[in-house]
C-alpha cells in the first residue's frame, strides 16, 4: 500500500534549515497496523502529514496504492485524501457548533453523496462506534472518551482503506484510551490498514510492527509476530 524511498522534508526559514525527516525508506502493507514511536521532534507527525498527503516531501519518492504521489498538487492530494484516507487526532478536531452527527456526515458532504445515503451511513456507523445515543449532542457536551469514538466515527464513515491516529489517546485516560485502542484494532481486522504515532510501550504493542524515528531516521523496527503478507 504504502512504499517511501529516500523520503525527506526541510524546513527553510531566513536563517535557519531545519531537517525533519532524512532518508527515510518505508514498506507498510496493506491491512498492518503500524506503531510509530520516538522523542519528540523527531518527525514523527512530519511522516504522518507525508503520508497522509497533508503536504509534500521535499526529496524522495512517495509511492500510495500504486501511484507515485510525491510531486502531486494541493488537488490531486486531496482528491486521493478524500477517497482513500481518513484521520484520527489527538485534539479530536471536532467541529463545536456540529452536532456529533453532522460532524460524522461531513467527509460525506465533500464527496457528494445523496442525503438518503448520507443518513444511512452514519447511523451505521454511530451505532458501530456506540455512539449513537449521542447523535444530537454537541461536542463540548460529551466526555473526552466519546469525542474521540465520533473523531474514529468521521475518520471511517467514508470506508477509508487507511487510518493515521496522531497520537490518538493522548488527551485521555487509560480507560478511554484502552477503549480507543480496541476500537483501532477492531477497524484493522475488518482490513484497514492502521499507522499510528504514539508515545506508549503498551499501546505499540497493539500493532503488527513499531517503527522507531530518531532525528529523523527510522533506526530500529520491531515485529510482533502478528501480521502475514
Amino acid at each position: 500500500m504504502i512504499k517511501t524511498k529516500n523520503l525527506k522534508k526541510i524546513y527553510l526559514t531566513e536563517e535557519v534549515e531545519t531537517t525533519a525527516l532524512n532518508n527515510v525508506n518505508l514498506d507498510i502493507q496493506s491491512g498492518e497496523f503500524v506503531a510509530i514511536m520516538g522523542p519528540s521532534g523527531c518527525g514523527k507527525s512530519t511522516l504522518l502529514n507525508l503520508l497522509g498527503l497533508l503536504d509534500n516531501p521535499s526529496e524522495g519518492e512517495y509511492q500510495f496504492l500504486d501511484q507515485e504521489v510525491s510531486r502531486y498538487s494541493e488537488r490531486q492530494r486531496a482528491n486521493l485524501r478524500k477517497r482513500s484516507i481518513g484521520f484520527v487526532f489527538q485534539s479530536f478536531n471536532l467541529i463545536d457548533e456540529l452536532t456529533v452527527f453532522e460532524n460524522v456526515e461531513l467527509p460525506l458532504l465533500y464527496l457528494g453523496i445523496a442525503s438518503a445515503e448520507r443518513r444511512k451511513t452514519v447511523e451505521s456507523v454511530l451505532e458501530r462506534m456506540e455512539i449513537m445515543s449521542r447523535r444530537n449532542h454537541f461536542p463540548q457536551q460529551l466526555s473526552g472518551g466519546q469525542q474521540q469514538r465520533v473523531a474514529v466515527a468521521r475518520a471511517v464513515v467514508a470506508r477509508p482503506q487507511l487510518i493515521l491516529a496522531d497520537e490518538p489517546t493522548g488527551n485521555l485516560d487509560s480507560s478511554h484510551g484502552d477503549e480507543v485502542m480496541k476500537l483501532l484494532t477492531a477497524l484493522n481486522e475488518g482490513g484497514t490498514t492502521v499507522i499510528m504515532v504514539t508515545h506508549s510501550p503498551a499501546y505499540a504493542e497493539f500493532a503488527h510492527r513499531t517503527v522507531h524515528l530518531f532525528d529523523g531516521h527510522i533506526v530500529t523496527e520491531n515485529y510482533n509476530g502478528k501480521f502475514h503478507v
